[in-house]
């Protein structure tokens, strides 16, 4: 694993890319920087405030509850497709930094 600066700008990085109104999980992004998504959860715990945060969600569509509120107003500006019970619809909102990394190359 890279040292925790590398790390943290890695993580970043990728949040830095995903698009308004798109989402991508804590897992998506473990599996390109390494690590699990729980590391890349701290990261944005810590680190993620600069970053669209909101569009880092998991896997069922949810957030965190302390954020539900200031993110269902970024997704309601975004345009982000939602589910009835209140979380992203992962499905339609997707967006796979495998992809992005693909294309970087």
């Amino acid at each position: 694993m890279p040292d925790r600066e590398d790390y943290v700008e890695r993580v970043l990085g990728l949040v830095e890319q995903i698009p308004r109104g798109r989402v991508t999980t804590y897992g998506a992004i473990a599996d390109v920087v390494g690590g699990g998504p729980r590391q890349v959860g701290a990261v944005m715990s810590r680190d993620g405030g600069p970053v669209p945060w909101w569009r880092v969600v998991r896997a069922d569509g949810s957030l965190p509850p302390s954020h539900e509120g200031e993110a269902r107003q970024a997704y309601l500006e975004e345009g982000t497709p939602m589910r009835a019970s209140g979380n992203v619809d992962i499905v339609a909102a997707f967006w796979s930094p495998k992809a992005q990394r693909r294309r970087s190359r």
